[in-house]
């Protein structure tokens, strides 16, 4: 079975489990229920398919899906709009693949001259410039003074995120927030299915991580802008950010995340403490280099 149609089952599968009858607005249809979720015969109804057009699908076995049987399954599974966009990308990575695979590039990604300017202007709040497969373009002073780690660039993100120990204890809800990088994660693998430095990369966290491994059978997605995230710093003690992403206009593979705080809060009054304390960090290290 190709790879992207055994994706295309998986995902179709994982929903339909996630899928009852009540939630459906259908009543059940009679004889034993083995699993709480949809039955194929029901989903296949609900989106107005054959029970056999249906289950091709999910077994991989369905060569071409046109939009309208996208769309009944979309509406069907209820899927909202960042789900549909997977749904449409793992049905037709096809279209992808007349440009190179980006696991074929050697090339180190630089970040944005555009991006790094706005880095540079947002000095009173922590930033970071992501790049594809998650690794790090740029960040500011402020942003490893809030994390307690250098996050160099070039290092990865996901990997600190999942790997080191010290980000569990740093990031208050780190459970949320983990779960929120896989499921983006899944989206980016979706939107690139050629890209085998990322697939590999999946493979080594699923490997070596039992919550990535299992957030990402679950096979939800997610692109979120906004979400939380609380820190236990150990000397500003808590702390709340709100996570706002911007995309780089110049290029999609480069996203800009930005902690937001609400004025007047304990975080705002305390983070002008840790730029003096990350400005003096980086000239510490900026000296004990030179020496």
């Amino acid at each position: 079975m190709p790879a992207d149609r055994a994706a295309l089952g998986a995902f179709l599968r994982s929903r339909r489990d996630d899928m009852t009858p009540a939630r459906a607005g259908i009543a059940p249809f009679p004889g034993p229920r083995r699993v709480p979720g949809l039955r194929k015969e029901e989903l296949a109804v609900l989106a107005g398919l054959s029970p056999d057009h249906y289950s091709r699908l999910e077994q991989g076995r369905q060569h071409t899906v046109t939009e309208e049987v996208l769309e009944a399954l979309s509406r069907a599974l209820q899927l909202d709009d960042i789900e549909r966009a997977h749904l449409r990308d793992l049905a037709a990575p096809s279209k992808r693949r007349r440009n190179p695979d980006p696991g074929s590039v050697r090339v180190p990604q630089r970040a944005e001259p555009g991006m790094l300017r706005l880095i540079t202007a947002l000095d009173h709040v922590p930033a970071l410039l992501l790049g594809r497969r998650f690794e790090v373009l740029a960040r500011n002073t402020l942003l490893t003074a809030v994390l307690g780690t250098p996050m160099e660039p070039g290092s990865s993100f996901v990997g600190w995120l999942f790997l080191d120990p010290d980000a569990r204890e740093r990031i208050a809800n780190w459970a949320d927030f983990a779960a929120a990088t896989v499921g983006a994660m899944r989206y980016e693998v979706g939107r690139h299915p050629d890209d085998r430095r990322l697939t590999a990369q999946v493979a080594d966290l699923r490997r070596r991580d039992p919550d990535f491994a299992r957030w990402w059978d679950h096979h939800g997605v997610t692109f979120r802008t906004s979400v939380t995230k609380l820190i236990a710093h150990p000397t500003a003690g808590p702390l709340a950010f709100g996570i706002e992403s911007v995309v780089s206009p110049h290029d999609p593979d480069q996203l800009l995340v930005v902690y937001t705080v609400q004025p007047d809060s304990q975080t705002a009054r305390v983070l002008p403490m840790l730029t003096g304390w990350g400005a003096e960090q980086a000239h510490s290290t900026h000296t004990n280099t030179e020496s």
